[in-house]
């Protein structure tokens, strides 16, 4: 599991304007299994993605279609985790 840690690095106008294909693009990852959950950071200066991934290596390009990343409006920290002990509404997140 990854957690990826989104700054922004422009004014939020320039965010708002890419935020309907940022949406669609988030939307295609939940479709397609690969993230868990997202929202904005407060004070809204970026926002986060749990993500499901095999590897970093196969996470990468699926964050490269970001409209925040193809438009270089953001910066990624991406951090790899093995949650071992969650509540029982998350149990799904261990793999059993």
């Amino acid at each position: 599991m990854f957690i990826i840690s989104l700054t922004y690095k422009v004014e939020i106008a320039k965010i708002e304007e890419y935020m309907d294909a940022h949406k669609a693009y988030l939307q295609a990852q939940y479709d397609a299994g690969h993230f868990i959950a997202s929202g904005r950071k407060v004070p809204r200066t970026g926002g986060i993605i749990l993500a499901r991934s095999e590897s970093l290596e196969t996470l990468e390009p699926i964050l490269a279609a970001d409209p925040f990343h193809l438009h270089k409006l953001a910066d990624y920290e991406i951090t790899e985790f093995m949650p071992t002990m969650v509540s029982d509404d998350f149990r799904s997140l261990l793999g059993v």
